[in-house]
């Protein structure tokens, strides 16, 4: 299913499939026919959700959720996101005609990498009832507008009407390749997440001063390019000695950028994440003081702005107990990890309680052509989603 999946995409290495284009269009009829093959009615929202769902017996008893999104990066795997919308699938047609009182939805997102559109997350924002009706003006590189990408997938005018009734829906759970080595480094294929972190995104300007790198005294040096080589270097140190934060300047600019003249402007970014924002303010007040002594040392100036904030979303409690007992029903160790990156799951927790069940992949590899997870750990998660439900039931497997 994934490998049939993989191959819808643009042409080039790895898969490429973004939304609200042919391959997108062909992707949800592949799933749509998984869906119908595993019993589950079919449909599309508003917001260009594929949604596959199986009635409860108790109309009464809500609806619990499972998913994750279709599209890719450019370049990337075969795993992200359209893995968490195969399991679950495979797993609700593992349980055949076993009875659920609630309802239970697949749902394919449409957009959560967000590299078409400078803007992600729709579908889960749409269910929430948290997306802001600006983005629908927003561009791709090929000057197309959301709302008329959107048009032929869904109804851009009736947003609003996709937002579920918090009372009506009992959590929601996406199952996600790690992105990362820890389980691989435990020898785990399945782990629960317990946050999903926090990100922020920080514009940095250091302005020195050019002049010629022959005559110029190091004394005498506004060097605005060693003040942001100071700047690298705090933030990999205070990152390193805060557990469970990270930090990476990921983009320089330098100006004038020739051999034999001294930097006179340094144009850079700044990412930290942390499952809690309170240690991230902190790292983020670390690394502010140090960017000021880096470029006071050197006279120059500084100038830092904030340009984006995402605050961290914790998993809910009951749940990450529930898919530990669940994993421990099936022989295995339960562990329990933060996620790095962020996910369908993260808007979703502004509806209903939210966990994520972390899948092994080789080498913590991700957003590449080599992301692989083994068809052992993706039973061994099939078998956790089935308990999952069953345990919700007080059925046993």
């Amino acid at each position: 299913m994934l490998a049939a999946a993989a191959r819808i995409s643009e042409p080039g290495p790895g898969v490429t499939r973004l939304p609200f284009t042919d391959e997108h269009a062909r992707a949800n009829d592949l799933i749509s026919g998984w869906m119908q093959d595993a019993g589950l009615a079919v449909r599309r929202d508003s917001a260009g959700t594929l949604i596959g769902r199986r009635e409860g017996t108790d109309p009464g008893a809500g609806t619990f959720l499972m998913g994750s999104h279709q599209d890719s990066v450019r370049g990337g795997g075969a795993f992200d996101g359209i893995m968490g919308v195969v399991l679950p699938i495979l797993a609700l047609q593992a349980l055949g005609d076993t009875a659920l009182p609630f309802a239970v939805e697949v749902l394919a997102f449409a957009d959560e990498e967000g590299v078409r559109f400078p803007t992600a997350l729709i579908g889960p924002r749409a269910l929430a009832g948290t997306l802001d009706p600006a983005v629908l003006g927003m561009e791709d590189r090929g000057g197309v507008r959301l709302r008329d990408a959107l048009a032929g997938f869904g109804d851009p005018d009736a947003l609003a009407g996709v937002a579920r009734p918090r009372a009506e829906v009992i959590g929601y759970l996406e199952t996600h390749i790690e992105q990362g080595p820890v389980l691989e480094a435990e020898d785990l294929p399945v782990g629960i997440v317990t946050a999903i972190a926090g990100i922020e995104r920080h514009s940095v300007t250091i302005t020195g001063r050019a002049a010629h790198a022959g005559t110029t005294p190091m004394a005498l040096r506004q060097d605005a390019l060693c003040a942001a080589a100071e700047l690298v270097g705090a933030v990999e140190r205070i990152c390193r000695t805060t557990p469970e934060a990270v930090g990476t300047i990921g983009h320089l600019d330098v100006t004038p950028n020739v051999v034999n003249a001294i930097p006179a402007r340094v144009d850079c970014t700044i990412e930290l994440r942390s499952a809690e924002d309170a240690t991230r303010a902190r790292v983020r007040a670390a690394v502010e003081a140090a960017a000021g002594r880096a470029a006071t040392a050197r006279d120059c100036t500084l100038s830092l702005e904030q340009t984006y904030r995402q605050p961290a979303k914790a998993c809910d409690p009951g749940l990450q107990d529930d898919l530990e007992a669940a994993i421990t029903a099936t022989g295995l160790r339960p562990l329990r990890l933060m996620s790095g990156a962020t996910h369908d799951a993260s808007a979703m927790a502004d509806l209903c309680p939210v966990a994520m069940l972390f899948v092994r992949c080789r080498e913590g590899i991700s957003h590449h052509p080599e992301e692989f997870a083994s068809p052992e750990d993706m039973a061994a998660a099939i078998g956790v989603l089935q308990r999952l439900l069953l345990a919700r039931t007080g059925l046993r497997p």
